[in-house]
């Protein structure tokens, strides 16, 4: 097999196209904490969150293969992924997810002391999602958290302290991500349930649990929208904001036809354009701060 085949089949394993969820609000708290930098901390600071970013993902992501390759090998819809079709040894599996872990604790003792002390506790975190669907019906909010600590310890890495406005962005994720996992765990409801599985989906049923999922994105919208105000943003944020909102109902209307090609598309596509118009905006925000005279709120 090829350097290529091989990397494309690694990077197929963890979902590495999935990072554009989590990345873009880290790298936007990231800009408004290196604020008074012209929003750039630097190469060094930049290249060691980004590398903390994706071995923290791939330690978690690969753990999650891990443990549910028994489910996903029942599962039709699940049953061709790499370690249940034997194209990924489980040894394999367990020495990426050990290699990953260390390079994440590695990225962080060059950050700073705090994020070190911090980083076990955040492995912990994005790790533990992977077991919370075998007991509690929550489990997508605990998928929310794990993501949604992105962006402190983005601020962390610059300021190397808390403040309030990554906490809020935090809550924002946390929202934003509950919800569309509510969505993407809609293709599982019947697998779900016969297998003893938890989800808001299995407890509620499909309908009710979209609509949940629907009034979890507003507030989330709303949470962005304080962040802004926290922040001191206009004209910019707020046309972000209404991007945000579109893709939001036009996510939901997808999802509302409960098919595998519609709901992909509301999970996959819809998720990375909210997250990127979110980067865009808070990055023009930070790095043209003039054009916050032009809107008041």
């Amino acid at each position: 097999m090829s350097f290529f085949a091989t990397a494309n089949k690694w990077g197929d394993f963890i979902k590495i196209s999935h990072t554009v969820f989590a990345l873009p609000f880290a790298i936007a708290a990231m800009v408004v904490a290196a604020r008074e930098h012209g929003g750039w901390p630097g190469w060094r600071i930049f290249l060691l969150i980004l590398c903390a970013m994706v071995t923290a993902r791939t330690s978690a992501m690969t753990f999650n293969r891990i443990m549910d390759r028994r489910f996903d090998a029942l599962n039709p819809r699940t049953a061709q992924r790499h370690l249940p079709a034997g194209t990924i040894s489980l040894l394999n599996a367990w020495a990426l997810f050990f290699v990953s872990s260390v390079l994440f604790l590695g990225a962080t003792f060059f950050i700073n002391r705090l994020c070190f002390i911090l980083a076990p506790v955040a492995l912990l975190i994005v790790c533990f999602y992977s077991l919370t669907k075998r007991f509690t019906d929550f489990t997508h909010v605990y998928l929310g958290i794990a993501l949604g600590i992105a962006p402190v310890g983005a601020w962390l890495a610059v300021q190397g302290a808390f403040a309030l406005p990554p906490v809020v962005l935090s809550l924002a994720v946390v929202l934003w991500l509950t919800g569309f996992d509510i969505i993407y765990a809609t293709q599982d409801y019947e697998f779900d349930r016969r297998h003893g599985l938890h989800s808001l989906v299995v407890r509620w049923g499909v309908a009710n649990s979209l609509k949940f999922a629907f009034l979890v994105h507003l507030a989330s919208w709303a949470v962005l929208a304080l962040f802004g105000l926290l922040c001191g943003f206009r004209l910019t944020y707020l046309i972000g904001l209404v991007i945000i909102l579109g893709s939001v109902i036009v996510e939901h209307w997808l999802a509302s036809r409960r098919s595998l090609k519609w709901i992909n598309i509301a999970f996959f596509r819809l998720n990375a354009l909210i997250s990127i118009v979110f980067l865009i905006s808070t990055v023009v925000s930070v790095l043209f701060p003039g054009l916050r005279r032009t809107w008041t709120w």
